[in-house]
């Protein structure tokens, strides 16, 4: 059994959607593992991962607006707004999503779909530099 292990850092441009594909399948590729499991795990509370698509940008919009209809800035149901209207709708955000995601790795390949990435979520208005380790473990 092997592993490694990688933290990278990405700088958003506030609220958006960020592909992490080529980082991930970088580390696999870079470890010789053909047959696992890869882990990403983002490090911070108004921030998270998921898997969609990465073909239509028209579905990263459709996201970023979704997320605003359900949970939008400066809702006076929230107290906690220590850093602004968007701070606890990003915590929300990031509660409904993921802050680890987990992909089968098959013939030293990110086991993704088709049409599959996976992206960093921001869900914050101001940029940020978001860090994400990644660790992948096989044979």
């Amino acid at each position: 059994m092997r592993q490694r292990q990688a933290e990278i850092a990405r700088r958003t441009a506030g609220r958006s959607l960020v592909e992490l594909t080529g980082e991930a399948q970088g580390l696999v590729s870079e470890s010789g593992i053909e047959t696992g499991l890869l882990t990403a795990f983002v490090r911070h509370t108004s921030a998270s991962l998921v898997i969609n698509e990465n073909a239509d940008p028209d579905v990263q919009r459709d996201l970023l607006a979704f997320f605003e209809r359900i949970v939008p800035d400066g809702d006076a149901l929230f107290i906690h707004t220590a850093e602004g209207p968007d701070d606890m709708p990003a915590h929300v955000k990031t509660a409904l999503t993921s802050t680890s995601l987990s992909i089968p790795v098959v013939g030293g390949r990110l086991a993704l779909g088709t049409w599959q990435g996976l992206y960093l979520f921001e869900h914050r208005r101001q940029p940020h530099i978001r860090k994400i380790l990644l660790h992948v473990i096989g044979e």
